[in-house]
């Protein structure tokens, strides 16, 4: 079944003039469609969700369904009294009134709508936009706390469950093919080192949340800095876009996610360790616009723990690329063998540059909670 066939099956004025592959993001496939009628044109995004990742694509999007029509109607009762006009992508629905359209081969294709007159960068332009990426993150977290869980599919299970990626790196440790691989390379043995000091925190959050202290709430599960939308009109976050991972969760591990992916100037990618270093003026920026938003949901035991969720999310990441490098790279595409070693190697840099720097980070927390 063609692609413009496939555009075409969902509810949208016009004809298809065009379809564009995209090449953004990693996981789905992704075009920009055009349908233009005699007097309008509409654009807007066409997907073919990635089963091996989702392999229930039918609840993926049920549950962006629930999340947008809940954050759209919060949205519009609080417009009048809003900083700046709130978006999030509206699911379009196929013209036999599905969310979704199956083809010849059974693969699920979406239609979103495009948010207008926004984009999005992959590193943190300024200390404006590290705040802007909280603001958004704590409002996003703040229309969707009210969602009822149940309402909502664990669309990733085991996704940022730290203890559980940590029985996965004993398995790949435990193998011959990983012993081989630990043994034949330093930087290896330093990375195994580096776990075996600090696994008895693995599990803070989890235990946190088996003792009552922390709740499963709706979570974002991916609030990377490529996914907060920039107006191109005022400069201020307009929303948050990749709902793919909307799941019941720890919001622990959204906020300790948005640090860590913004925090290290740097990169993932770098070489050159001396360059991984955790940005405490970018910290800063970002838990300030968080907390005007999050301020209203966050208990005193989520407080606590917020710390916890920025060394932990750095380590946790760190933790999947090393058991990946030894299990001999099944999980993460690389270009070169050592890329998840190198991978690791930096988010545990990262780990170190977070812990040289507790007091002066639960300093920040502890000021931006009071609103100084």
């Amino acid at each position: 079944m063609k692609t413009h066939h496939i555009a075409q099956k969902f509810d949208v004025a016009g004809r298809a003039v065009t379809l564009e592959h995209t090449g953004e993001g990693n996981v789905n496939d992704t075009y920009l469609a055009i349908f233009r009628t005699v007097f309008s044109e509409e654009r807007f995004i066409l997907q073919k969700i990635n089963k091996r990742v989702f392999p229930h694509p039918e609840q993926i999007m049920q549950n962006m369904r629930v999340v947008t029509e809940h954050v759209h109607r919060r949205i519009e009762e609080e417009m009048d009294t809003a900083d700046r006009i709130w978006q999030l992508p509206r699911v379009i629905p196929a013209k036999d009134g599905k969310d979704y359209v199956l083809d010849d081969d059974g693969e699920f294709w979406r239609a979103i709508t495009l948010i207008a007159s926004a984009h999005s960068y992959g590193r943190v332009q300024n200390i404006e936009h590290a705040h802007e990426a909280g603001y958004v993150l704590g409002h996003f977290q703040r229309m969707i706390s009210d969602i009822e869980i149940d309402k909502l599919h664990d669309t990733l299970v085991g996704f940022h469950i730290t203890p559980g990626y940590l029985k996965k790196y004993d398995e790949a440790l435990a193998s011959p093919e990983g012993q081989e691989r630990v043994k034949i390379s330093p930087e290896a043995q330093r990375c195994m080192r580096f776990v075996e000091a600090r696994r008895d925190w693995c599990s803070i959050l989890e235990d946190a949340r088996d003792a009552g202290e922390l709740k499963v709430r709706p979570v974002h599960g991916d609030p990377k800095i490529s996914n907060i939308m920039i107006d191109d009109a005022t400069g201020k976050g307009t929303c948050i876009i990749d709902l793919d991972t909307v799941k019941p969760g720890l919001i622990h591990y959204d906020f300790g996610d948005c640090l860590r992916s913004c925090c290290n100037p740097a990169g993932e990618e770098v070489r050159d360790l001396g360059q991984v270093v955790f940005d405490t003026d970018w910290c800063e920026a970002i838990v300030k616009g968080y907390m005007v938003n999050a301020r209203s949901f966050l208990t005193e035991a989520d407080i606590y723990y917020l710390y916890d969720s920025i060394r932990l999310i750095s380590f946790e990441l760190g933790l999947r690329f090393f058991a990946d490098y030894i299990a001999g790279n099944v999980y993460f595409n690389t270009r070169y063998d050592g890329q998840n070693l190198n991978r690791a190697r930096v988010q545990f840099k990262l780990v170190e540059s977070i812990q040289a720097r507790e007091k002066q980070i639960r300093s920040i927390l502890d000021k931006s909670l009071r609103g100084c």
